[in-house]
């Protein structure tokens, strides 16, 4: 396996674009990670997963992947940690079971929420309480990066904290 920042550098070079982009918190950026070009990346994926698995620190149930792009990063970590995975939607399909919470009951189960990408926190802090309400368990967060944006700090607020696999400035070094 190549050292981390050999990664940091593989995972700039496939995701990283530059433009106009409105982010889900609303906020402008003229860079942009589209994660759906690492996660797309069979190989680069489980590169990803794997030195992420590295930092799962704790006793967990189950993973809870984040619609959509914590999904794929929760499905492998499932296959290398071994614990099962949940899906979850950002709101209940109106058809079928009508749930959010794919794969599992969350009551009572301590969740390690997966997401790819933090920002804000604004989506995983929805999914959080949707969670939390219905009884999980959860304290813990895991991102591939971590956009140094306010998101540690706002998950901070809500007794969650964040892992990241890469920082911004982490990526950004990596590519000089």
């Amino acid at each position: 396996m190549p050292p981390i920042s050999s990664l940091a550098k593989r995972v700039f070079d496939v995701a990283h674009i530059t433009g106009s982009f409105r982010l889900r918190s609303g906020v402008t950026s003229t860079e942009y990670f589209d994660k759906y070009r690492f996660e797309s990346d069979p190989a680069l994926l489980k590169e990803i997963t794997t030195e992420l698995a590295k930092k799962i620190h704790g006793e967990f149930d189950a993973l809870a992947g984040l619609e959509m792009g914590g999904i794929p990063i929760a499905t492998l970590l499932s296959q290398i940690t071994g614990l099962p995975s949940l899906l979850i939607r950002k709101k209940a399909k109106d058809y079928g079971t009508c749930l959010y919470a794919e794969g599992g009951e969350v009551k009572g189960r301590r969740l390690l929420v997966v997401e790819d990408v933090v920002t804000s926190g604004g989506q995983i802090l929805e999914s959080v309480k949707l969670l939390r309400n219905d009884g999980a368990i959860i304290s813990q967060v895991v991102c591939v990066i971590d956009r140094e944006a306010g998101g540690r700090e706002n998950l901070a607020k809500e007794g969650l904290s964040l892992t990241g696999l890469f920082t911004m400035s982490e990526l950004k070094k990596s590519a000089a």
